[in-house]
């Protein structure tokens, strides 16, 4: 109970920032161009309670995953002589005030990157580039050729890609070949790839990971890993003999041990050690399996400064527009089922991962609400109506006609809007229920992991 009410806490911070933020843009265009405010409301719903300020009911609703400006005159079929009413304003006027709310939220995303960055900017230092420590059986990347040990020095027509590149492309890159150039043994070697779609992640995938350090970041008491003295920290250097490169290495070798005895090298404060144990059959999150209790991740080396605020602001540009570009690519993929609609988050997911950010730091918190409140501007701008892009994009066609779109066509748009809209929030709680009930393996995105990841056990 305690847990739930952290998420939903959580969850509260992260969606009230960016509801607050998104309509202050529509309130004070709408102010801007005198426009008549009846009521700022945060959340849905019947009114809880609230305060009026001159001709403004500024209040909280009982639902409080919303939130929502009413002026006066907006709905179509709303008549009003008021020279204040929103219909009565002149339309490139109305659209500022619909593209406001979005922007607002784009700004938002910059800010708390700029703000973070000059105080915490990490960078992920990678100086080996962009090469393969992991293969994936029967995956793209094996089948077209690619060995452990290759490193990527052209990716889709990009020099030298780091993972972050590399990943960008691939997630929405289903059934798309990729041209690319490996450097093995002195030599160059031009290949493709062509991603899948992984029912399992939901988005592109090769089948491969890049070659990293890998450390213990979860011991299970009582599993052999822990008797064998394991602790949180240790590099993992070698299983079987068999180099550790990744974080699928030794949970596989494991699995594969058909619980004969395994010898697994680690070094811990600069020494090495060398340890056996033999491998117990349980059932752990997934399906049963040889395991011994212990969870490998990457060891990320990072580089943390302070930036100027023009380079802070900057780098917050570069980064929220990978994001953007990110965001746009899975929608596109969605819409061309060439990714899994699974991708979608609703409020319990969020409320998940939300609790998970706020445990790791107001920097992680920081930069997940960030990365949704860029979400949340572009999902406004789709041209569905009901949605603000819906109205832009009548207010586009309206100008560019010369001449209103007759009230039937308005009133039947602003149903389909809420029809398509009620279906995906009922979707969305589909997947959160169901992602729950039935847990998958979450597979981080190079070099930055999201808060969420679950780590490969073995």
């Amino acid at each position: 109970m305690i847990a739930l009410l952290q998420n939903v806490w959580w969850l509260l911070v992260l969606i009230g920032v960016m509801i607050l933020i998104h309509e202050l843009g529509h309130f004070w265009a709408a102010r801007a161009f005198d426009v008549k405010v009846d009521v700022f409301s945060f959340g849905f719903g019947p009114r809880l309670f609230g305060f009026k300020r001159g001709e403004v009911d500024y209040r909280f609703s009982a639902i409080l995953f919303g939130g929502y400006v009413k002026m006066a005159g907006e709905q179509p079929g709303e008549a009003t002589d008021d020279p204040r009413a929103f219909l009565n304003k002149p339309r490139w006027q109305r659209l500022i005030i619909a593209a406001a709310g979005p922007a607002m939220n784009v700004v938002l995303a910059i800010a708390l990157l700029t703000g973070l960055y000059t105080v915490n900017y990490e960078k992920i230092v990678d100086e080996g580039g962009a090469i393969v420590g992991h293969l994936t059986p029967d995956y793209p990347a094996a089948r077209a050729g690619v060995q452990v040990g290759d490193k990527i020095v052209k990716f889709n027509g990009r020099e030298n890609p780091d993972w972050e590149d590399i990943f960008d492309t691939i997630v929405g890159s289903a059934e798309h070949p990729i041209p690319i150039v490996v450097e093995r043994g002195g030599n160059k070697i031009a290949l493709t790839v062509t991603p899948i779609l992984d029912e399992r992640e939901g988005f592109g995938s090769v089948g491969w990971e890049g070659q990293n350090e890998i450390q213990v970041v979860q011991v299970t008491e009582g599993m052999p890993a822990a008797s064998a003295g394991l602790k949180i920290g240790d590099l993992l250097l070698k299983v079987n003999g068999i180099a550790i490169h990744s974080r699928y290495t030794l949970p596989e070798t494991i699995r594969k041990s058909e619980g004969k005895p395994v010898t697994i090298e680690y070094q811990r404060d600069g020494q090495q050690h060398i340890v056996t144990m033999k491998p117990v059959f349980a059932d752990r999150d997934e399906k049963p399996r040889w395991m011994i209790g212990v969870a490998p991740d990457v060891k990320w080396h990072k580089v943390t400064q302070q930036l100027s605020l023009p380079d802070a602001f900057h780098q917050s540009l570069v980064n929220n527009g990978k994001n953007a570009g990110l965001i746009v690519q899975v929608m596109k993929g969605i819409a061309e089922r060439r990714m899994s609609a699974k991708n979608l988050e609703g409020p319990v997911g969020m409320a998940k991962h939300a609790k998970e950010a706020a445990e790791l730091g107001a920097s992680e918190f920081l930069k997940l609400m960030a990365v949704v409140s860029l979400n949340l501007a572009i999902f406004n701008l789709l041209p569905i109506p009901i949605l603000d892009g819906g109205m832009i994009l009548t207010l586009l066609i309206e100008m560019v006609i010369g001449k209103d779109l007759s009230m039937s066509i308005k009133e039947s748009m602003l149903k389909v809007g809420f029809v398509f809209l009620m279906m995906l929030v009922v979707f969305v709680l589909y997947n959160d229920i169901a992602k729950r009930i039935t847990p998958g393996v979450v597979v981080s995105r190079q070099p930055h992991p999201a808060p969420h990841v679950k780590h490969s056990k073995g």
